[in-house]
């Protein structure tokens, strides 16, 4: 049986007043949305984790960076603490109103500071690309070869309508229009959400390459560009959409200012506020991971003096405390202290 849609995820009450079902109807895509990152931050916090510290590609040696590499990486994360201090101030305002209209920009902020922050960590391992279908390409190799925390090791795979999920056991289970309460519901709702951003991408994929009279896949018999996909022709194409994973997630949230979808957010009848520090909790846990990557291929006396070195109102901000509370930590060893010289 096929996965529904976003917004026909749940049946509503029959007994509610027809006025009242219209308008909550009206807001049930933006509070599926909502549920999803709720979900992944309660998963986060609540389901099988593990430290940053036990993952191997940690303590892997690697070829120093040269100056060049350096301040290129440097360029990146600075990229990626700009726009995450940008997402924290509209947080710390704590107007509802004010964060409902911010959707705007909040939403591709939030995607764009986890992005350039991975841009950085696969910079350091050689991956020197600004193409974005690359990135998330190698982003979804790197999770499913466990350079991630299981935490957000999670990942799709498969033909499309016969894909397959990975690393979250209860995920089969269907999910309501509720916030996650238990892991079964996390796990239920992030589960659907990557399988319809897999499917969602399955047919973007579909439509650039028979838009393209050179890739477009043709009938058998007649030669002509095929209009309709059956599950042979749609094989053909999963090769191109690689694994989905969290950071495919995240790309949802590039949502166009221009676009009317945005604004069925802004209208939407939801816990904006919620939303906000759903995404901020997501962005910390990600970059956190990318910055001690990061660390370990600089080397964590070199990272340390760079975000002392950092502009002003980035001094004794979030990465300040990351670096302190999180990363620093993972480097006491004397092998670490020797980072990427060993």
């Amino acid at each position: 049986m096929k996965e529904k849609e976003e917004n026909n995820v749940i049946q509503l009450n029959q007994n509610e007043p027809a006025e009242q079902d219209k308008e909550w109807h009206k807001s049930i895509p933006a509070q599926v949305f909502l549920n999803y990152f709720f979900a992944i931050n309660y998963h986060l916090q609540h389901g099988e984790t593990s430290g940053v510290e036990q993952l191997t590609l940690l303590k892997e040696s690697q070829a120093e960076l040269n100056e060049e590499d350096l301040e290129k990486v440097k360029r990146y994360l600075l990229n990626s603490w700009s726009t995450e201090y940008a997402l924290r101030t509209t947080a710390a305002l704590g107007d509802e109103a004010y964060m409902r209209n911010a959707l705007h920009w909040t939403f591709p902020q939030a995607y764009y500071t986890v992005f350039s922050g991975l841009q950085a960590f696969l910079y350091t391992r050689g991956i020197k690309s600004n193409n974005e279908a690359l990135i998330l390409r190698e982003a979804g190799r790197l999770v499913v070869k466990n350079a991630y925390p299981k935490a957000v090791g999670f990942y799709a795979s498969g033909h499309y309508d016969e894909f397959n999920i990975h690393r979250l056991p209860l995920s089969h289970y269907k999910p309501g229009l509720q916030i996650a309460g238990k892991e079964l519901e996390a796990q239920a709702q992030i589960g659907q959400f990557l399988r319809t951003t897999r499917r969602q991408k399955a047919k973007s994929i579909r439509q650039q390459v028979q838009a393209n009279s050179a890739t477009a896949i043709r009938s058998a018999k007649t030669g002509e560009v095929l209009q309709k996909f059956g599950p042979q022709h749609w094989q053909q194409l999963t090769w191109r959409i690689g694994y989905t994973t969290l950071f495919d997630l995240l790309a949802r949230l590039r949502i166009s200012s221009s676009h009317r979808e945005i604004e069925r957010f802004v209208q939407a009848d939801i816990d904006f506020k919620l939303f906000h520090e759903s995404l901020l909790e997501i962005v910390s846990y990600l970059n956190g991971i990318h910055e001690s990557y990061v660390a370990q291929a600089m080397g964590i006396q070199q990272y340390e003096a760079f975000v002392k070195e950092l502009p002003a109102y980035l001094q004794n901000s979030f990465v300040a405390a990351r670096l302190k509370e999180h990363i620093k930590p993972l480097f006491g060893d004397e092998e670490y202290q020797l980072g990427h010289a060993a």
